[in-house]
């Protein structure tokens, strides 16, 4: 594995921790911009991201360009290239493998404990197993058939899954380094207002919470490019 491709959807939501785990195994990252750059490039990489982002997957009125981009990441996986997508990136997934994705019945906007299914215990999710995670997201999605569930929440039953070993769709961010939260918190601005968080705890609640979901996503990662089978 010599190269990847970040889909990224707004400038902020980056690849987090998963950059320094590529550059540790001498892969080059190049990001995509979705909306504005050809995407094509993802076809010949060695592993594709498709980050978050504060749209709906299923808004093609609003969005067109999601129709191209979902066509791509179906090829992409038909090809059986190993692909992580995160919040939005996961949705897109879980759309390519013929899920229904929708508005949640609330949105998840903070750090929650996560519910690891058996499965998911005996994956390298295992090791998120009694950390909390940051949820930011008010769609979720059914679970495709065939796919393997391996977390929920109260809320979200869907919050992972994968597809044999090349796909891994996370619904949550544990990607989001601890000093990169000011950074959402200005780009999600409004959303914030509107659902009335208290940014200080937030701050205090990443402070608390990332540094070791940060260390665990690191492993599980690792652990994941370990498995894939390419």
């Amino acid at each position: 594995m010599k190269n990847a491709v970040a889909i990224y959807h707004v400038a902020f939501e980056d690849a987090g921790t998963l950059g320094p785990v590529l550059d540790e195994r001498g892969i080059d990252l190049t990001y995509l911009q979705a909306g504005r750059d050809d995407l094509s490039p993802a076809l010949h990489a060695d592993l594709v991201l498709i980050l978050g982002g504060p749209i709906g997957i299923y808004e093609f009125d609003r969005y067109p360009f999601l129709k191209d981009e979902l066509k791509l990441i179906e090829e992409v996986v038909k090809e059986s290239t190993p692909a992580v997508g995160i919040c939005l990136g996961a949705q897109a997934l879980a759309a390519v493998f013929g899920a229904r994705v929708y508005p949640g019945k609330e949105k998840e906007l903070g750090w929650d404990r996560l519910i690891l299914t058996d499965e998911g215990k005996d994956s390298p999710l295992g090791v998120l197993e009694g950390l909390h995670i940051l949820n930011w997201h008010g769609d979720t999605f059914d679970l495709p058939t065939g796919a393997t569930r391996l977390a929920s929440t109260p809320i979200t039953p869907n919050q992972a899954f994968s597809c044999g070993p090349n796909v891994l769709a996370l619904q949550f961010h544990v990607e989001l380094p601890e000093q990169d939260m000011e950074r959402w918190l200005i780009g999600h601005t409004l959303e914030l207002a509107n659902s009335n968080v208290d940014l200080g705890e937030m701050r205090a609640a990443t402070a608390r919470h990332a540094p070791p979901t940060n260390e665990a996503s690191r492993t599980l990662f690792n652990q994941w490019l370990d498995g894939v089978s390419r």
